[in-house]
């Protein structure tokens, strides 16, 4: 089987990430329980008239996709894969809103159409006149890892040479206030600073896109070089070293083979003792990296992670702000990522220097 690349990343976060000349150089210090994304200048990528009628998750997608295209230096692509939990929630409440308000008469179709979880991956189509294999993988915490598993199986069989990959979600007004009901965000704010030190239930929510190229070709912007994925969608808390000591065992390394591992820790008091018992355990002397403190939580954050990764591996730096612990490496060749969102749908992403 043929190997897999990352030859682009780009990211729009709560943090000044769409500009891929930097790596968070400059820091947005939160106070809250929920934060936006920073938007980058849309009319530079998109039309008004069009960037008008685009609710915030769909820019975020369409910018982010052609920052990506643009850096590993393609027009178009063989397939279009995006993962997304919530999908376009401004307008599912838009919509809601009107059958409610207007007694279920007299309905537009716009906000219904712009909707469906598949916009996003729908409308990047359309820019770029692509007709290719078109998928968008609802698989609430591991919707990102659904989609990049897809992309990874079909370039490993030659099904395609180049796959834009990405996870996208927004904020949604009542959304997020069920979401606060059933404590699932945190009750007080915090800053970046304190998240780890909290004590609360549930978590900092945001909203972002992060989209990536993938390859079966190493090209001159390649940041990574994708080993293995593996998804679990219910795994108990004693299991967790064993399960990832095997994973590793599988791509023939041990933990002490592993140079930096990043964490999804999101200060939620009751599913943080995940990453605790690695990093006491198996990854007790390795370099250990989180960045829920920085950009949130929600559904496809993980790929975040792999941004901040793919950018550690290409860079070989480790921003200070993201450094749980003080052990270095002289080089930084092999990264794992593991993240899970209250206990289930965890994740596992080996990623090596190209």
């Amino acid at each position: 089987m043929k190997k897999v690349y990352i030859n682009s990343i780009a990211s729009i976060s709560p943090q000044k990430t769409y500009d891929n000349s930097m790596f968070l150089d400059e820091i947005t210090d939160y106070n809250d329980t929920v934060i936006f994304a920073q938007d980058p200048d849309y009319k530079q990528y998109i039309p008004p008239a069009a960037s008008r009628r685009m609710a915030k998750g769909i820019k975020m997608g369409v910018v982010a996709s052609k920052i990506a295209m643009d850096e590993a230096g393609i027009e178009t692509a063989d397939a279009i894969i995006t993962g997304t939990g919530m999908g376009c929630m401004i307008d599912s409440e838009k919509f809601v809103s009107a059958i409610i308000d207007n007694n279920e008469q007299y309905l537009t179709p716009t906000s219904f159409i712009q909707s469906t979880h598949n916009t996003v991956a729908g409308q990047i189509a359309l820019g770029m006149e692509c007709k290719a294999y078109n998928f968008t993988y609802v698989h609430s915490a591991i919707s990102f890892e659904s989609a990049l598993l897809d992309a990874k199986m079909q370039l490993e069989n030659d099904e395609a040479n180049d796959i834009l990959v990405g996870g996208v979600e927004e904020l949604g007004a009542h959304t997020t206030k069920v979401h606060r009901v059933i404590n699932h965000i945190k009750p007080e704010a915090v800053t970046i600073s304190e998240v780890l030190k909290s004590k609360t239930e549930g978590a900092v929510f945001s909203e972002g896109a992060n989209f990536f190229v993938v390859s079966n070709e190493n090209k001159k912007s390649c940041y990574a070089e994708l080993i293995a994925l593996e998804t679990f969608n219910t795994l108990k808390k004693n299991r967790v070293s064993e399960t990832i000591e095997i994973f590793l065992k599988e791509n023939n390394i041990t933990s002490n083979d592993v140079d930096a591992v990043v964490f999804g820790n999101n200060g939620d008091v009751y599913f943080d003792g995940y990453y605790d018992q690695l990093s006491k355990g198996i990854f007790n002397k390795t370099q250990q990296i989180y960045y829920k403190h920085l950009v949130g939580e929600n559904n496809t954050i993980s790929a975040f992670g792999v941004w901040l990764a793919s950018k550690i591996l290409k860079t070989q730096t480790i921003p200070d702000i993201v450094k749980i612990n003080d052990v270095k490496s002289s080089e930084i060749k092999t990264i794992v990522c593991y993240n899970q969102y209250r206990g289930e749908n965890h994740s596992l992403i080996l990623l090596k220097k190209c």
